[in-house]
């Protein structure tokens, strides 16, 4: 565990890195680099703006003396077909881009990044918090206490 590490919220200006981090987690999961479209940073970057008008999106930074060794984001759901429930008994918030610099990794960083998002979506009243995990993540999450869901996927390629 690393004993001097400062978790905190990333401020407009940290968009770069967000983005950043997305694309290299997307490389660690063994994304070729020719499938990821080249303006993956404006495109990111769109969506960050977008989500955090509409969404109610953070993201923190964990940091260490001074140097950004990894990044979280999450916000509200936005769902994937109109949402009929009442959010007192159904909101969702959704975390995305955990991203630890390689260095840095397996010393609770990735942990301590999703205890604060997970603390930011109760604190907007969340009822549920739901990710889509890599491999290399499943075991964190379930220590977390996420469990398996029922989504389903069809390979079409």
């Amino acid at each position: 565990m690393v004993e001097n590490i400062n978790i905190r919220v990333a401020n407009l200006q940290e968009n770069y890195l967000i983005a950043k981090h997305l694309y290299l987690m997307w490389q660690d999961i063994g994304v070729p680099d020719e499938s990821i479209q080249s303006n993956w940073l404006e495109i990111t970057k769109e969506y960050i703006d977008n989500a955090r008008h509409k969404l109610f999106y953070q993201a923190f930074i964990a940091d260490i003396s001074n140097t950004i060794v990894g990044s979280v984001s999450c916000k509200i759901f936005a769902g994937l077909y109109p949402n009929i429930i009442k959010p007192e008994y159904r909101k969702q918030g959704y975390i995305w881009g955990v991203y630890v610099e390689p260095d840095y990794r397996r010393q609770g960083i990735a942990k301590k990044l999703m205890e604060e998002a997970i603390a930011y979506l109760k604190s907007i009243s969340c009822t549920k918090v739901i990710l889509h995990a890599s491999p290399q993540g499943k075991p964190l999450y379930s220590h977390l206490g996420f469990d398996e869901n029922n989504e389903m996927g069809l390979d079409l390629s």
